[in-house]
């Protein structure tokens, strides 16, 4: 059957109309004239049998349907042009990899890592986006996801990777000022938040045997590497997986108060579609990631378990 579709001209004059608010600024961005960046909206409008712009003199405004549409072909636009891109860049070889990660594991961990796998797979392109949460891997183009939480991922294989302990961080500064000689005493100082872990302080202070505080209070920050940037500079005090902190812990730009670690209740995984993809970079990028997350568990075991 004949996809029910408008013309991509029709959809970039739209789009490109949409962001501006004006068709001669949309002219002037796609090197088009008005009338003919006019002739291809109304091309569109009478395709859809629906208005998408409000036209008030010399000007216009989107109408409730226009702006529906307008974010969703902006999006599918930028789908488009990254996919074209992706299969100019690499003319169709099935050497790349397509990779979703959680952002500070991706930039504090997984990063400074990829220079190994680079070394022994020159030949494979690893491609990180940015994503927090679940998402289904048929409407998207990876080919796999780090992230953090349920091993449970629907249509999914999953691989665990290793789990973290919470450790309270702050500023060397910071606790001279306000020296503390018990865990209770944190709670005078500011308590910055990981937005996704609303509760994890209060969990910190009763596993410290602190149960009549109130740590709901205080910033809450969108990503581990902005509390760790926060706390480096004084603004109070983190919970964060330690791994996330370590060069700063290491320079001396934070300290921990109390080795008190509070270890998370999930951990990291590796998933992948089930079936997964027959892309052999795949599985070479999978071996060696889970080879990785081996070393890195064993080198965060103490040397007397490790005995045993």
């Amino acid at each position: 059957m004949r996809r029910r579709i408008p013309s991509i001209e029709a959809l970039v004059a739209f789009d490109a109309a949409a962001r501006h608010l004006s068709f001669t600024r949309a002219a002037d961005a796609l090197s088009l004239t008005q009338s003919a960046v006019c002739k291809q909206i109304a091309s569109l409008e009478d395709y859809l049998g629906v208005p998408l712009f409000n036209r008030i003199k010399k000007r216009i405004s989107l109408t409730e349907a226009g702006a529906i549409y307008a974010k969703r072909i902006a999006e599918d636009l930028d789908r488009l042009e990254r996919h074209t891109v992706s299969l100019m860049s690499h003319r169709g070889e099935r050497n790349v990899l397509e990779l979703a990660v959680i952002p500070t594991f991706g930039s504090r961990w997984l990063i400074p890592r990829l220079a190994h796998f680079h070394a022994a797979n020159p030949e494979i392109t690893v491609n990180l986006t940015t994503r927090s949460d679940p998402f289904v891997f048929t409407e998207t183009a990876f080919d796999a996801a780090v992230h953090f939480g349920s091993p449970a991922w629907p249509g999914a294989i999953s691989h665990p990777l290793f789990g973290e302990e919470l450790v309270p961080v702050c500023s060397p500064a910071l606790l001279r000022d306000h020296p503390c000689t018990e865990p209770r005493e944190l709670a005078r100082l500011p308590l910055l938040h990981q937005v996704n872990r609303h509760a994890a302080w209060q969990r910190w202070f009763e596993a410290a045997g602190v149960k009549d505080v109130d740590a709901m209070g205080g910033p809450r920050f969108d990503l581990f590497s902005m509390l760790v940037e926060a706390a480096s500079a004084g603004l109070g005090v983190a919970l964060v997986p330690r791994f996330l902190a370590l060069s700063e812990l290491e320079s001396g730009k934070l300290v921990i108060p109390f080795h008190l670690p509070l270890p998370s209740e999930t951990g990291y995984h590796l998933v992948y579609p089930d079936p997964p993809s027959t892309n052999p970079a795949l599985r070479r990028f999978t071996d060696w990631l889970l080879a990785e997350a081996a070393a890195y568990r064993r080198a965060q075991t103490p040397a007397s378990e490790r005995a045993a």
